[in-house]
């Protein structure tokens, strides 16, 4: 990014909109002066301009919540920037994935909230195993998984896909919660173990979605 061609206020400041850059939803809105646009561009991570306290923050410097920068782009104008990012944790200080939490105009989109929030978990799940298979701590399941390798996931993935064709077909909706989390957990074990990122599945999805 070009600084010179970035049309700064009459106060030296360009909004910076915060954007989720798997599921794109719009996690907050926060303002960049030149040093701290120059600071997130150096550290690939956020760093706003507290108009509040007058002074430059780090996002996450003491919740750990930090935003890994994956693009930033600029507005036809020139005075506005989306920045792509890979969230640690909540975006909000209330703990919630997203600052937009109040709903203005007509009923509450819940299944949208709802999609952000299971996101979230999957996103925290891939985590952990992601880490398991790192530091492999001793009576963790999943480091068995690994040890055993891929021949043992591919098996539990076979097998779990099959307890949840049962618990279909036998209309029990019980049952198939249970194994339907079990695949899951077992498939996101098989894509660590393959080291395909979660995020380029849900990027196709995504892509169909735009067809």
């Amino acid at each position: 990014m070009n600084l010179e061609n970035v049309r700064f206020d009459e106060k030296g400041l360009i909004p910076a909109i915060v954007q989720d850059a798997v599921t794109k939803e719009v996690l907050t809105l926060a303002y960049m002066n030149k040093e701290s646009l120059e600071k997130s561009l150096e550290t690939k991570e956020t760093w706003f301009y507290s108009r509040s306290r007058a002074e430059l923050w780090h996002k996450g410097e003491t919740s750990g919540n930090t935003q890994k920068i994956v693009e930033m782009k600029l507005d036809c104008d020139q005075d506005a920037i989306v920045v792509l990012v890979e969230p640690a944790g909540p975006a909000c200080h209330q703990g919630t994935v997203s600052c937009f939490n109040q709903n203005l105009y007509g009923e509450a989109n819940l299944s949208a909230g709802s999609n952000l929030e299971d996101y979230q978990i999957l996103d925290s799940l891939q985590k952990i195993i992601k880490l398991r298979e790192q530091e492999r701590p001793e009576g963790a399941y999943t480091t068995y998984l690994f040890e055993k390798g891929v021949d043992k996931i591919l098996k539990k993935v076979g097998e779990e896909a099959s307890e949840v064709i049962i618990a279909a077909k036998n209309r029990d909706h019980e049952e198939l919660k249970w194994e339907a989390a079990d695949l899951i957990y077992h498939l996101l074990v098989l894509l660590e173990e393959q080291k395909l990122p979660f995020s380029e599945v849900l990027n196709v999805l995504h892509e169909r979605h735009q067809k």
